[in-house]
């Protein structure tokens, strides 16, 4: 810096310490801490503009430029009579800046300022400057020309120049301020993505705190973030304990970050929507553009507002909303959409309490109608319920490990020197060789992924297939048979079985029938599926979405089951029509269907619909009310599922029963030998192994002749296990007669 006229000898009475910062590309950025010297500084007020109103300019452009400053402080001079000001001291001597250094504290105004004015001509119209982040945006490639030439001419008339290796120039989608913007919209940088996916799991309120503020940067892309994340900010408030919820709430706002949607830029021209929702933990909303999103925003409730009614929550997520995006709906008219009824009439109702009157005046001055939009009508198919119908945040985990474990796998494979020395080795050796090989950077073990203990990936993985909604917190052998069918490692049965059989939240949410009386008598073993089914209901459950009741319809030959949802009252022909919408529709008519005494299986209505439909009515005997032994252990099953993902929330069992019916369907069942998505459609379901570019399905393909080889090893096995049942549990058992009015 000395020799190129950076700095120069001082004699100075202020003196302040060197640090230095390391850069992105290895080199180290000369910093002084100037603490000292800014305490004793008048600050400058100049208002810096944020990132999101600066994206918000980028409407109609389809072409970019980024020009970035050689350095840009240095570009600037510091006032000869004030350079003494910035002397520094460092083991060869004292020094003074005669350009503009890093640290001083009305430095990022000063220089944004200067930007500011070097560019007025041109500011919002085709360019956009933070700091000495330029961007020259246009919709057209003509017009960008034009529009470039006019910003480096000016460059070079007032001797600011830039780093060349650090422009891009003429391109259809460029990442700046963290973001990838296109003609589609704006979305987060990938790799920001790519470093919140590697994050490691927080060890303390230090990393915890780095991890919220890097996904926090992305909150406007993540619908209902503060739900997501209430669980990790719960945790800087209380002493560091993490648990299963946190853990589940650092994945889900991984995922949520990698499967962001891409935001529409704002068109000031046209109306805009807001949508906003509030539950008892967070406010939400979204912005929107004839269906096409914008931004969302939510924000925790606090304690008092969590116990609030509902009509104060939903007022206070309108309120806060507005404000939040204050700078897209004053002085523009947009609709506020809402599903409280109470609300509807906002604009005509007289004001009674003064926490109303307080509201009004924060509406006071925008344009708007009230839209009453009640949950059960979003069902209308228009682009704003299409486009963002609720949807829960878990549904991500079904290929959570897909990116992250992978590209861990392929980067230790190909930069780390161990990685590199175990492929070697593995690939290299004459024995070793034939059951290994590389493909697509990932060692692999018998068309396996071969995982070595590096960045705790076993945990990782054992957690992703154990405790995930997708694997439904299953048994051992369930677990490690989904695990084992795309990874593998030395010791994998050890370490799966230890793991699970240490799950709290197993332990906390599973029974074990006690053994019941009477000899067990199994229904005869189906010739086809989708044939002859059993159901029946899982009643009194929690209110969720309106639904109390669960309706489990199960295929007796291949155990493939559908979860439906019921609300509390439902009439019988509502429910043969529900039951053709959601069975008849997939599988056809069933010839035979096992079900209890229910009423409305008596109805007249119900057996004539399925007389017309050829199908023969099965009730249970009265002699065992445990004939249909299968639907009562699919009930358990799912009342266990639930358990496990809703926890202290019953009241959310509807958001999981889809994962609870994909969960129950791709686990291999004991009975039959194999997973009922594998009975139903002759092949196993995909794994990750299925996803690696250039993989060659292992399994020969879907043929008549394949699937019924499996069904007649299917109905083999099920009989050797009803065999083996009815043996085993008529020893323990024996047969009770009951007479009326005498007890047993």
């Amino acid at each position: 810096m000395l020799n190129v006229g950076l700095i120069k000898p001082s004699c100075s009475p202020y003196s302040s310490p060197v640090i230095l910062v390391k850069k992105k590309d290895g080199s180290w950025r000369f910093c002084v801490d100037y603490r000292a010297l800014n305490a004793i500084t008048i600050k400058d007020k100049f208002p810096i503009t944020t990132i999101d109103e600066l994206l918000d300019e980028l409407g109609h452009a389809s072409i970019f430029s980024k020009i970035d400053l050689h350095s840009g402080y240095h570009q600037i001079r510091v006032h000869p009579p004030d350079t003494h000001k910035t002397a520094f001291r460092t083991f060869d001597g004292h020094y003074e800046f005669l350009v503009m250094p890093f640290g001083l504290t009305n430095a990022p105004s000063y220089f944004q300022a200067t930007m500011n004015d070097l560019f007025r001509p041109y500011l919002r119209k085709f360019v956009l400057v933070f700091f000495d982040d330029i961007l020259v945006f246009s919709s057209n490639l003509e017009d960008h020309l034009i529009h470039l030439k006019s910003v480096l001419e000016l460059l070079t008339t007032n001797q600011f120049f830039a780093k060349y290796s650090k422009c891009v120039f003429a391109e259809k989608s460029i990442a700046y301020l963290g973001h990838l913007i296109s003609a589609q919209g704006v979305q987060p940088d990938p790799e920001k993505i790519r470093a919140i996916l590697e994050w490691p799991l927080p060890r303390d309120l230090t990393t915890l705190r780095a991890f919220l503020g890097l996904t926090g940067f992305y909150r406007r892309f993540i619908r209902h973030y503060a739900t997501i994340a209430a669980p990790l900010t719960d945790l800087l408030r209380s002493s560091f304990s993490w648990d299963t919820n946190t853990d589940k709430a650092f994945i889900a706002l991984q995922q949520a970050i990698a499967h962001s949607p891409v935001l529409t830029l704002p068109n000031f021209d046209a109306p805009f929507d807001l949508e906003t929702d509030a539950s008892s933990i967070a406010i939400g909303a979204f912005l929107s553009q004839s269906g096409h999103l914008i931004a969302f925003f939510s924000k925790k409730l606090c304690p008092r507002m969590q116990a609030a009614s509902v009509y104060v929550r939903e007022m206070f997520a309108i309120t806060e909303s507005v404000k939040k995006w204050r700078q897209y709906l004053l002085g523009n008219s947009f609709r506020i959409i809402i599903d409280q009824k109470s609300l509807k009439y906002l604009l005509t109702q007289a004001v009674q309490t003064q926490e109303q009157h307080n509201w009004m005046i924060k509406l006071q001055g925008y344009t708007f109608d009230i839209l009453y939009w009640p949950g059960r009508e979003n069902i209308v198919a228009d682009a704003l319920s299409r486009c963002h119908s609720e949807a829960p945040s878990t549904f991500t985990a079904l290929t959570s490990p897909v990116p992250h474990i992978l590209d861990t796998l392929r980067s230790y494979y190909s930069s780390d020197p161990v990685g590199i020395a175990l492929v070697d080795k593995r690939t290299s050796d004459t024995n070793a060789r034939s059951h290994f090989h590389l493909q697509q950077g990932l060692l692999m073990f018998n068309n396996k992924n071969f995982v070595p203990d590096v960045h705790d990936l076993h945990r990782s993985l054992i957690n992703e297939f154990h405790s995930s909604p997708h694997a439904g917190h299953s048994g051992f052998k369930a677990s490690l048979a989904r695990l084992s069918t795309s990874f593998f490692w030395p010791g994998i049965y050890k370490d799966t079985k230890k793991l699970v059989q240490s799950c709290l939240t197993c332990q906390q949410n599973k029974y074990y029938p006690v053994k019941m009386q009477g000899l067990l008598q199994p229904l005869p073993t189906p010739d086809r599926v989708w044939e002859d089914i059993s159901m029946d209901f899982i009643t009194h459950l929690p209110n969720s979405h309106g639904h109390t009741v669960i309706w489990v319809i199960v295929d007796r030959l291949t155990k493939f089951s559908h979860f439906l949802a019921l609300p509390t009252k439902f009439s019988t022909p509502a429910l043969a029509a529900h039951f053709s919408v959601e069975i008849v529709r997939l599988h056809g008519v069933p010839k035979s269907i096992v079900s209890d005494r229910d009423r409305l299986f008596l109805s007249l209505f119900w057996r004539e619909l399925f007389c017309l439909q050829g199908t023969q009515l099965h009730f249970l005997s009265s002699y065992h009310p445990q004939s249909d032994g299968q639907t009562e252990v699919v009930n358990r099953s799912v009342e266990a599922y639930l358990r496990c993902f809703t926890g202290e929330h019953p009241h959310r069992w509807y958001t999981f029963l889809h994962l609870a019916e994909y969960w129950f369907n791709t686990t291999q069942h004991s009975t039959i030998g194999m997973s009922p998505f594998q009975a139903l459609y002759g092949r196993p379901p995909p794994t990750i192994v299925d996803f690696i570019p250039g993989h060659t399905m292992t399994s020969d393909p879907f043929s008549l002749q394949q699937r019924q080889a499996i069904l007649k090893q299917l109905k083999t096995n099920l009989k050797r296990t009803q065999q083996q049942m009815e043996a085993y549990a008529n020893q323990h058992r024996r047969e009770v007669s009951f007479v009326h009015g005498v007890d047993p």
